[in-house]
């Protein structure tokens, strides 16, 4: 090794395969963060759909509470309040609450969206309410939902370091650990940012394709 070189390439590959076994605990917390903001956002702009003030009120506090306050103040919360819950389920959990609030908006938008017309169809053809929303109206806001989420996943993979405040090794603990036992951060946090953008940039390019094939 050269003293007196900033980049050493030996310890970027050395500290790789701790890199990517960071990598796959992100893209787990990723999945199943988004599987929890998907579900549960479209329950919660269903809700806010209801006629009652006595459910969308308090709805919308928590809602906007959860928007207004940063996502690394909410881990470590969550974490410190649940002392029994590890730390590795509090993670996904905070974040697919967290996102979605978010997620509730697209789908709110999606639904929207949907033509008049199809509503009025389901209507004259005396289709129950349960069946129109489930037959006709979903399936339509969910598809022109889908670049929305995906931008939304890209977004939630790309704040999953503050995992770090409640001790769950993703990839950039394992680079922060393995710069702290080698006094090499150059290297390993250089590492880290290429494989976030080896998975954010393609995946953007996807939701880009699905935009321009659905507008």
């Amino acid at each position: 090794m050269n003293n007196d070189s900033i980049w050493d390439w030996e310890r970027a590959w050395e500290v790789l395969p701790d890199l990517l076994q960071g990598l796959s605990v992100t893209i787990q917390m990723t999945v199943l963060g988004m599987i929890i903001a998907s579900v549960l956002g479209l329950f919660i702009a269903l809700a806010m759909r209801t006629p009652s003030r006595w459910l969308t009120t308090p709805l919308k506090f928590v809602v906007d509470f959860i928007r207004m306050t940063p996502l690394l103040v909410q881990l470590v919360f969550v974490y410190l309040l649940l002392t029994w819950v590890p730390g590795y389920v509090v993670g996904f959990v905070v974040l697919g609450v967290h996102y979605a609030t978010y997620m509730s908006e697209v789908y709110r938008a999606g639904i929207e969206a949907v033509p008049k017309g199809q509503w009025e169809a389901a209507t004259a053809l005396n289709m129950a309410k349960g069946r129109t929303w489930r037959a006709v109206i979903l399936p339509q806001a969910i598809r022109n939902t889908l670049p929305g989420l995906g931008n939304y996943a890209i977004s939630m993979f790309k704040e999953t370091p503050f995992l770090f405040a409640i001790s769950v090794t993703e990839m950039y603990k394992a680079g922060q650990d393995y710069g702290a036992n080698t006094f090499s951060y150059i290297e390993a946090l250089t590492m880290v940012g290429l494989l976030f953008l080896a998975v954010s940039y393609p995946t953007s390019l996807l939701v880009r394709r699905m935009e321009i094939r659905l507008a």
